[in-house]
């Protein structure tokens, strides 16, 4: 296989925001087939008039984008966000689309037939619980409100790039599913995305949209699990009942040894106790505890390792503190609150082939392959080619009250992202869909 050129990233392997990054040099190949299916993608016309078309409407996409932020979207209670994004699929045409059982909105815009499926997605939920006031508010040039950027900005960019297609009357090879899905943060665990491939076997690729600052392709999957330990026993008074083994002392002896643990750099893996509760009063030898453990690593072995030493580890510490009280009778349970599966889109794959040169054509510099903990874990660890890009601008704060957006260059977040869906759908007439169908 001979190949043109190369386009040259960096593999960067963090979780969230970088607090720790080692950085790899690596090459993506670019293949002749690729190249050129691209550039028959880029040299229609009506693709340029397409992208175009997405940064002469950007000032309105933002002004969506500020609409759909002050519609909250806790978790697990995204139907009101929800709704009003199904009004937004239908006034542009998506006839079919709806809500699903699980809460997602669904729509598919119909190829030419005989083709791919390409799943395009954005998240509707954020971090933010009930009553956080999500008003924006601009100054200095930046939007400020809870949830500005992720993910209101992948909405509004999925909303660009079907307008896009709509004004060009462009018509693709593959049929291209776009999807507003729930439970992206915290303990929704990727349940939106788990059901879509779950109930759509069909899906042959899959690009995520997710906050701002354009400037890598997350093709990896850090993988998580995620528990309660909870502890247990009889409890009782602290002067009377004194020698009753204690379910608090247990969830301490236990965070005790984990806080020891010792986990590798290269593959990363990490953990963290989050939160802790238990116990009735301060006079009270606690009858109950409970603590939520994070465990997350690029590599499923090493994940699955540190699982079995963190349930060990409670184990044995309920057997000591049963042991140093004349009445042991603390028992721990395991349950199971969060489960996100390690993958991988190799750099080979056409997806993040095309991904690059669009980066590229676009303009976009520094250019990195990352890893991450996105809804592109699940088709990742499921074999079928996904990545997951940011919606363009700039912005900071994410998770947090003064989450902020300025729309910087943001019209390259949805040009980006039509430019990869258009090569690996194809178009009809134009160009063969880079994108394989999957074998049964």
């Amino acid at each position: 296989m001979r190949f043109l050129s190369t386009v040259v990233l960096f593999f960067v392997f963090c979780i969230g925001a970088p607090s720790f990054s080692q950085e790899l040099s690596t090459v993506v190949p670019v293949q002749d087939s690729i190249r050129s299916g691209f550039s028959l993608v880029v040299n229609d016309q009506r693709v340029q008039q397409a992208l175009a078309g997405i940064e002469a409407r950007e000032n309105e996409t933002v002004q969506e984008q500020i609409r759909l932020t002050e519609i909250p979207a806790p978790p697990f209670k995204e139907e009101v966000r929800a709704a009003y994004y199904l009004q937004l699929m239908r006034a542009r045409g998506m006839d079919d689309a709806h809500i699903d059982d699980e809460g997602n909105v669904v729509a598919v815009r119909k190829g030419s037939g005989n083709g791919p499926t390409f799943l395009i997605a954005a998240h509707l939920d954020t971090v933010f619980p009930e009553g956080v006031d999500t008003t924006v508010e601009l100054r200095g040039g930046r939007y400020y409100a809870p949830g500005i950027g992720d993910d209101t900005r992948g909405l509004a960019a999925m909303l660009s790039l079907i307008d896009a297609l709509n004004e060009t009357g462009i018509e693709t090879v593959a049929d291209i599913m776009f999807v507003a899905n729930v439970g992206e943060e915290g303990r929704g665990d990727l349940r939106g995305i788990k059901a879509i491939f779950r109930d759509y076997p069909n899906i042959d690729g899959f690009v995520s949209i997710d906050g701002v600052r354009l400037r890598r392709i997350t093709t990896g999957g850090t993988g998580s699990r995620r528990f309660e330990f909870r502890f247990s026993g009889p409890g009782g008074h602290s002067f009377g009942a004194f020698g009753l083994a204690s379910a608090i002392h247990a969830m301490g002896r236990t965070i005790s040894k984990i806080a020891e643990f010792e986990t590798p750099q290269f593959p990363k893996t990490t953990f963290t106790v989050g939160t802790v509760s238990g116990g009735t009063s301060v006079n009270s030898i606690a009858a109950d505890a409970v603590f939520a453990l994070d465990m997350r690593s690029n590599d499923h072995d090493e994940l699955a390792k540190l699982e079995e030493r963190a349930k060990a580890a409670a184990i044995e510490a309920v057997a000591e503190e049963n042991a140093r009280w004349r009445n042991g009778e603390i028992s721990v349970e395991f349950v199971l609150i969060g489960d996100r599966p390690v993958g991988l889109t190799p750099p080979q794959s056409p997806l993040v082939q095309v991904a690059a040169l669009a980066f590229s054509e676009i303009g976009i510099e520094a250019a990195e392959l990352g890893i991450s903990s996105t809804d592109s874990n699940v088709p990742m660890s499921l074999g079928i080619p996904a990545v997951t890009i940011a919606g363009g601008g700039s912005g900071g704060g994410a998770h947090s009250p003064d989450e902020w957006f300025s729309p910087e260059n943001s019209h390259a977040g949805p040009q980006v992202a039509l430019l990869i869906a258009l090569s690996m759908a194809g178009i009809s007439g134009t160009s063969p869909a880079l994108l394989l169908e999957r074998t049964p």
